[in-house]
């Protein structure tokens, strides 16, 4: 077996850290992107005691960045001039944002071209950027794409580049203390699906497994103690390390099944990322067990040697957290859900699935079945 791992990002992790991101600085001219609640304005200040005053601050980004509100962004942007780097600071909304100024040169067509057609790499650009999560999750401060959606036609694009990769990840689980309950169990339920994701993955290696064990491990220990004492520093550490690893993992594989069926119940029903693409994941354990390889051995790593029961672990913690396995409980009827899953094995991330359609089809009806008993 022939394989390659890498990943350039520079990690800072722990409570405090934040107050580095002006050394990360140093004296470049800097932007920052956010949300527009006070919390985060409060952030911003306290970057700017350390650092200075940003050359321009973006504060209107929206969960799931669209066409809609990126192209008003990046002409903003552009009419305050470039700046040397980009502070992303928030979820990985914020950062999927940030990564699209980062590549626009001035101007969001050079974008929406380069996302619809492939073409156009040579106009844009690569202002390096500071990520500093504020969600335990999404893995966005340590991979080189962001998910850009475009509802007005009901498309979902992955903005994917080499040189999208953050400069540095300043990971302070103490930024993540104020989460409200919802946000902090889909989030954490992202990492869950990114670490098994990488698994079940045509690209997964021995180094991305390794970082998907930890991950999964951890998140399946922790995420119902966090759900249950929000304000626990100890269990927010944990979180964060667990969503690093998890990033660590499909930074180098991409996602899979479960993110290809997900983004049009997120787009069509208005699902949380984290839940779309989460809730799915028992059905998916029960369509690959049995595969063999590097997807069985890290299986049975997390699992604790129990693969006959995997898919049930998983189904409880989902359960213990308010997340239902049907479908139907999401909005997605019986007919719009057959249609996905074709849609989904035949998607992009479906392609990176080492599984196959009928034995998918074949655990979805036994599920069913036993759910009927």
């Amino acid at each position: 077996m022939v394989w390659q791992y890498r990943n350039p990002v520079e990690i800072l992790f722990g409570a405090g850290c934040f107050e580095d991101v002006s050394r990360c600085l140093g004296d470049r001219r800097y932007g920052v992107v956010t949300y527009p609640d006070a919390y985060f304005g409060e952030l911003a200040e306290r970057l700017a005691a350390r650092a200075g005053a940003p050359s321009v601050t973006i504060t209107d980004v929206l969960a799931n960045p669209d066409y809609q509100e990126l192209g008003p962004q990046v002409e903003q942007i552009a009419e305050v001039g470039p700046v040397d780097v980009w502070v992303a600071l928030g979820g990985g909304s914020v950062i999927d944002s940030t990564k699209v100024f980062a590549a626009s040169n001035g101007d969001f067509a050079n974008v929406k071209r380069y996302l619809e057609t492939g073409d156009g790499a040579e106009h844009l650009s690569a202002t390096p950027i500071i990520a500093v999560p504020t969600t335990a999750g999404t893995g966005s401060e340590v991979t080189c794409w962001a998910t850009v959606w475009d509802r007005a036609t009901g498309s979902k694009h992955s903005l994917a580049r080499p040189d999208l990769y953050p400069e540095y990840a300043v990971i302070d689980p103490a930024l993540m203390l104020a989460k409200p309950l919802n946000l902090t169990v889909s989030t954490g339920l992202d990492a869950l699906s990114h670490a098994l994701e990488s698994l079940w993955n045509v690209n997964a290696n021995p180094v991305s497994a390794n970082h998907a064990v930890a991950a999964a491990r951890e998140v399946l220990q922790v995420l119902p103690d966090l759900a249950g004492d929000l304000t626990n520093l100890e269990h927010r550490s944990r979180m964060a390390k667990a969503a690093l690893f998890a990033g660590l993992a499909f930074s180098n594989t991409k996602t899979a099944i479960a993110h290809s069926l997900s983004y049009p119940i997120t787009l069509r029903h208005n699902v949380p990322h984290g839940i779309a693409c989460s809730f799915s994941l028992p059905l998916v354990i029960d369509s690959v067990v049995g595969i063999g390889g590097l997807c069985d051995a890290s299986l049975d790593r997390i699992f604790d040697g129990e693969l006959n029961n995997a898919s049930g672990k998983v189904s409880d913690l989902l359960g213990r957290l308010g997340v239902s396995t049907d479908p139907a409980a999401h909005g997605v009827r019986d007919d719009e859900w057959a249609e996905m899953v074709t849609t989904a094995f035949d998607g992009e991330r479906g392609k990176n699935f080492i599984g196959d359609k009928d034995r998918f089809m074949k655990a979805a009806e036994a599920l069913r079945a036993a759910a009927a008993e």
